[in-house]
């Protein structure tokens, strides 16, 4: 097994002059499992963002090591995979498109054909019909999906369980447990007890505020 870990030091994110957050100094390895929590607004996506590598802290710096070796910036998406509201499918593909158009960029766990990913998604008979006739809560299961079971050392997760009724939730906790143990998460939520319950440690966004 590759052992990751990170180490954020000193980060603060500013938009125009106003600091989102700043002194952010946290240490991650290897199974950790982070809740990022704050109301909307308050700068837990961005953090998430930072962390990806997608953003660009205003000042500070984040690390990446991969098994002793610094991970460089521009290839920090290569270890990396995440679920949220920006991040968007291609609703005039079908199903079975979207996961063969993913895995020419991200491998799959364990090799999943378009037809066993779909299986586990629970979504087996939509295997052909484009992504625009799914509802909201389909699509959710699909970016979650195509998140927590490709093949990466980090997985971002950005409240996950929007749009999700009673079943599909307890859909996604149970893929992101079996899953889970040998990477990296953080999951971004406003407190809600579907999305961190199975965090072993959190950060409050409202601590780093100026």
């Amino acid at each position: 097994m590759q052992a990751v870990n990170s180490s954020i030091q000193n980060i603060g994110k500013r938009f125009n002059r106003e600091w989102i957050f700043r002194n952010v100094n946290l240490e991650f390895a290897i199974e950790d499992s982070v809740a990022i929590l704050g109301g909307n607004g308050s700068g837990k996506s961005t953090l998430l963002q930072i962390i990806s590598g997608y953003l660009t802290p205003s000042e500070g710096i984040v690390l990446w090591r991969l098994d002793g070796n610094e991970i460089a910036v521009e290839n920090i998406h290569r270890h990396v995979s995440i679920c949220a509201p920006y991040m968007q499918v291609y609703e005039d593909l079908t199903l079975k498109e979207n996961v063969e158009f993913f895995c020419k960029f991200k491998k799959i766990r364990g090799a999943l054909s378009a037809e066993l990913f779909a299986s586990r998604i629970e979504l087996e008979k939509q295997l052909d019909k484009p992504l625009k006739n799914f509802s909201s809560g389909m699509r959710q299961r699909v970016k979650l999906g195509l998140a927590i079971l490709a093949q990466s050392d980090l997985l971002l997760l950005d409240e996950p369980t929007s749009h999700l009724d009673s079943d599909a939730v307890k859909w996604f906790q149970k893929l992101l447990e079996e899953n889970a143990g040998d990477r990296i998460v953080f999951i971004a939520s406003n407190s809600n007890i579907n999305e961190m319950g199975s965090c072993n440690s959190r950060i409050e966004i409202q601590n780093f505020k100026t």
